[in-house]
């Protein structure tokens, strides 16, 4: 009966909204036009001078934004609260990690009830009392913000290598601590990307970013305790980004310069950081590699005459000629990566929109897939740091069950399950999941992944969030979520649309979502959406959607074709002006994405960027409601985007319907850096699709 009377209390805050929003009214952004001509063309930008981070009118419309949001949430409050406390009762608040082997340590990590941060810590293999590495929440005190990048410890156990952000501006310093003492050294270097260590336990690699665009351009060589750094090689191309790292037999530094379709990789011996740095292949157009060393010579991951990748090796004294085929390409098997242990390699591979990871016998060359239990998963490698073992650690979770580190044995096929995801209260035999595949406009068939609870009826009645990202090749899971419980415990159906951009069907779903293709992205995921509403898995008037970053342009573009195909919609630090953007190269990200969404200073590209781009497609139609998240400290994407977007709806929709717009003024692109900061932000966007719901749409 409690939690009957939990729903019961959880529809008071939707009657209520309306009656709240009469009294809280939008603000009004003031417009200054901004006339920008190109191609011939004069676009007028009202809400350009929104750009002016730090500007007081800026600050006082974000904190106005803030107010509205507020007094709209208002009625939520106590649902926020519940929700959020039910996600706090779903999580071991006092836990520990796996841990993992890394040279004469074993290392983990622990959390403690009441703190945002883990602390990190090492245990010697012979063993002893546990030493405290690096803790978090010491080292935060004081920052509002504070994100942990790299983390790497020399060769011989004593010093570690870090990096830190204190603004949500992903904008990493790196530090030095001796482990011995546990003294911070002088050591200073900023914007770092990369971190990896040589041979001799005192010489650092390190990548850099360049401070305004902050593409990552050059490669360093530090020496521990010196205050300056040596350029080694700085990269010019503005497409191209580097980073550097290490191979697991330690023998090699591999430095990757990097665009969206185009690689190189140069190398320097780890045991000697003062020689020079050496290409692998030389950089072809279309030509994508990734090298690795293993037994005294290269092994490229690469693309050339296989689409979906293969691996070849490639001798040492000329990397370039003398290819041989170690895993050949398989067109429906795209190959993601590969590891190289002693006397094993383990590749990660994905077909049929899932992963598989696969152990090859380097010496028989024998070769099987660690099986899995469940039809719709995820799988991926956990830390794997020594080269000279028989145990690969991976992490297996699904939408139903939670995440397990597994320790498998390459060469007996045993499995040992190393630390479970401790879920208190939840019962994974109240909840399924499956897959559907929906026929796009097209006739390609998008896979859509489902989860709800046992008993849910596909009759229309039940409301759903519907989740995609599709862009970048990027493939997104299908992961556990403790914290989307609270959903499917409404009646919530989740949806996971794998739509073309992203990478789960291989490389030619990716080339199919981008560029001159990228309409087919926002064609699957209206195309999804209309088949779950035709076929009564939702309707219309419970239908959330939500994607964040890319995914928010996907929310930005769908929300403009098809306005009536959803009740509300939440764009997360949405890349939504896309057209300002990208012909901004002063902007993070603009230049080397060129060759992801186009070049607009290119008329057929500005053309074809200007169907979708989200906010140049704002016009005169009926809009649903809309919560918009954005970050002041974003670097990926500016807060402005997603502010503008707003005000331009406001101004030209042509029904009432309510847009709020959420501002972190102390994060970046990912948010809020603490747990429990964390977990509100997901209670409060929860709290707001189920607020979205007509009152007869929960169900006990």
């Amino acid at each position: 009966m409690k939690r009957f009377s939990a729903f019961v209390f959880a529809l008071l805050p939707a009657l209520a909204s309306a009656q709240q929003q009469q009294g809280a009214t939008a603000p009004v952004t003031p417009k200054h036009p901004h006339a920008t001509t190109i191609h011939g063309l004069t676009r007028t930008d009202d809400y350009f001078w929104l750009r002016k981070k730090g500007d007081s009118e800026v600050v006082r419309h974000l904190e106005a934004e803030n107010a509205f949001t507020t007094a709209v949430m208002k009625p939520t409050e106590g649902l926020q609260k519940t929700m959020y406390d039910e996600m706090l009762k779903r999580i071991k608040q006092t836990d520990t990690t796996a841990s993992h082997r890394e040279g004469e340590y074993h290392y983990y990590s622990r959390t403690e009830e009441g703190k945002q941060y883990p602390v990190f810590l090492r245990r010697r293999v012979a063993g002893g009392a546990p030493q405290v590495v690096f803790d978090q929440n010491e080292m935060a005190k004081g920052h509002g913000f504070y994100a942990l990048g790299s983390f790497d410890v020399s060769d011989d156990g004593n010093l570690l290598a870090y990096t830190i952000d204190t603004t949500g501006y992903r904008q990493y310093a790196l530090h030095v601590k001796d482990l011995r003492t546990g003294r911070v050294l002088a050591d200073l270097v900023p914007r770092v990307t990369s971190v990896s260590w040589a041979t001799d336990n005192k010489t650092l690699f390190v990548t850099t970013e360049d401070s305004i665009t902050k593409r990552s351009d050059k490669f360093w060589r530090h020496r521990v305790g010196e205050a300056s750094s040596t350029l080694v090689y700085d990269e010019k191309d503005e497409l191209f980004d580097v980073y550097a790292g290490r191979s697991r037999d330690k023998a090699m530094i591999i430095m990757t310069a990097a665009s969206k379709t185009s690689t190189e990789g140069r190398y320097i011996r780890a045991d000697k950081p003062e020689s020079p740095l050496t290409v692998i292949v030389p950089r072809q157009a279309n030509h994508e590699y990734y090298a690795d060393f293993d037994g005294g010579q290269f092994y490229l991951r690469t693309n050339k005459d296989a689409k979906n990748f293969r691996v070849v090796s490639a001798p040492l004294a000329n990397p370039a000629t003398g290819w041989k085929d170690v895993v050949a390409h398989q067109p429906n098997v795209k190959l993601d990566d590969i590891s190289f242990f002693r006397d094993f390699m383990v590749v990660t591979e994905r077909e049929n929109g899932l992963p598989y990871l696969r152990v090859i016998d380097k010496q028989t060359h024998a070769s099987h897939r660690i099986a899995t239990p469940e039809p719709v998963y995820a799988l991926f490698m956990g830390a794997n740091v020594e080269y000279a073992t028989d145990s690969v650690q991976f992490v297996y979770n699904s939408l139903v069950t939670p995440q397990s580190t597994i320790a498998y044995d390459m060469r007996d096929r045993g499995q040992t399950v190393l630390k479970r995801q401790a879920v208190p209260g939840y019962d994974a035999s109240r909840y399924e999941s499956k897959r559907i595949w929906v026929k796009a406009r097209d006739g390609v068939e998008v896979p859509v992944a489902l989860l709800y609870r046992k008993g849910t009826k596909f009759d229309g009645s039940a409301p759903m969030l519907l989740y995609a990202y599709g862009s970048y090749g990027f493939s997104i899971d299908l992961t556990f979520s403790s914290g989307r419980v609270s959903l499917l415990d409404r009646g919530f159906i989740y949806a996971q649309a794998a739509i073309r951009g992203g990478g789960e069907l291989g490389e030619p779903w990716r080339e199919a979502g981008r560029m001159m293709k990228k309409m087919n992205t926002f064609n699957d995921f209206i195309d999804a959406a209309d088949y779950l509403e035709k076929n009564k898995y939702t309707s219309r008037d419970r239908m959330m959607i939500e994607g964040g970053s890319a995914g928010g342009m996907l929310m930005g573009a769908v929300t403009n074709m098809r306005p009536d195909l959803f009740k509300a919609v939440v764009a997360q630090v949405p890349f939504v002006d896309v057209v300002n953007t990208m012909l901004d190269a002063s902007l993070p990200l603009t230049t080397s994405e060129y060759i992801e969404w186009g070049n607009p200073n290119e008329k057929p590209a500005y053309d074809y960027m200007m169907k979708y781009s989200p906010y140049d497609n704002v016009k005169a139609q009926a809009y649903p409601d809309m919560l918009i998240e954005i970050s002041y400290n974003d670097s990926q994407v500016p807060y402005w985007e997603g502010a503008k977007f707003a005000a331009k709806i406001r101004a030209t929709k042509t029904t009432p319907s309510t847009q709020i717009v959420k501002v972190n003024m102390g994060a970046g692109h990912g948010g809020s850096s603490g747990r429990y900061d964390r977990l509100k932000e997901v209670a409060f966007e929860y709290a707001y699709m189920v607020n979205e719901l007509p009152a007869r749409a929960l169900t006990p």
